[in-house]
């Protein structure tokens, strides 16, 4: 195949996998799939394959897998594999100058956002939770800093009203296989002319944590179904109910007119839904997951909990 390439790819979470794909149906010779070291997972504390090491095995790719890949005897091993280029997509692991300088084309980043716009560790939640109408994917050429390195090639992915974390995840995944294969010709042809990035554009999509999810019932119903949706599948938006944690996975802007109810409170009960006033508006809930239980449809829940109007989320909250 013309513009086959010698390729070093380097990630680590369900992100990467399908680029690693992409790649190798595309008849690139990836030599090496760098990743994470195997973790502990479950109850019975058994090493766990990162997602990108099981595909890369599914493939007879050699996998290696450095603790720290900026020490001296790590970077050994790397220079054994032949590269042209390294594709690198949520790796998890700051890549030393010394590393970005072994291959003729450097390092490429798939980077799930339109960068400058998103640097950082959460670009696809933290676009859903600012109310952003459209992300995309952007091939970034890598350097020292945190994603500051000039732009190649970008597409964009509109965001929906019904987009989760989780979906938007699936679809940015997707757009970054087709565009890295897209993309590494070009570079290879030296058809690309970089595009630095204007910092002034940029701001810093900080790292998720589960305490981000505790639902503040006093902020606007938008901005709570932003969090709804943006959180989930992971760490997932939760308030209290009766003294437990309770999940919201999903739910919808209400209009409440004429309430003199206090934020938190349930001002409408019906079969599949129940509302919940908050500080402008109201949030209608239809999917829950109390504590110790599995997720279920508001219906549901209303079969085992009898709610009614009045009743208050939020005022003991949980972990």
């Amino acid at each position: 195949m013309k513009n086959k390439m010698k390729i070093v790819f380097m990630g680590t979470p369900d992100f990467a996998v399908l680029a690693l794909e992409a790649i190798v149906e595309a008849g690139h010779e990836v030599t090496c799939v760098v990743t994470q070291p195997d973790k502990p997972k479950g109850r019975g504390k058994e090493m766990q394959y990162t997602p990108v090491k099981e595909c890369a095995l599914k493939y007879g790719i050699p996998v290696f897998q450095p603790v720290k890949i900026k020490q001296p005897e790590e970077i050994a091993i790397l220079r054994e594999y032949e590269a042209d280029i390294y594709v690198v997509a949520a790796f998890g692991q700051i890549l030393s100058q010394e590393i970005l300088d072994i291959p003729k084309f450097g390092c490429v980043n798939i980077h799930a956002s339109l960068l400058p716009k998103y640097r950082g560790a959460a670009p696809i939640q933290w676009a859903i939770l600012d109310g952003e109408t459209q992300t995309g994917v952007t091939i970034m050429q890598m350097n020292a800093g945190l994603d500051t390195g000039d732009m190649l090639t970008k597409v964009v992915v509109p965001i929906t009203q019904e987009d989760t974390g989780e979906s938007l995840h699936d679809k940015l995944s997707a757009a970054g296989a087709k565009l890295i294969v897209e993309t590494l010709p070009l570079i290879e042809r030296g058809e690309i002319i970089p595009e630095k990035q204007d910092d002034s554009k940029s701001c810093y999509a900080r790292m998720l944590n589960k305490a981000m999810g505790k639902i503040d019932w006093s902020r606007p119903a938008v901005e709570i179904e932003r969090l709804v949706r943006g959180l989930n599948s992971w760490p997932s938006a939760f308030t209290s109910f009766r003294g437990k944690n309770l999940k919201i996975w999903e739910a919808k802007v209400a209009e409440i007119k004429g309430t003199e109810a206090k934020p938190g409170c349930v001002t409408e009960v019906d079969r599949e839904s129940f509302t919940v006033q908050t500080g402008e508006g109201g949030l209608r809930i239809f999917s829950v997951q109390i504590e110790g239980k599995k997720r279920m449809t508001v219906r549901d829940f209303l079969l085992g909990y009898k709610v009614e109007p009045g009743e208050r989320l939020g005022d003991s909250m949980g972990k």
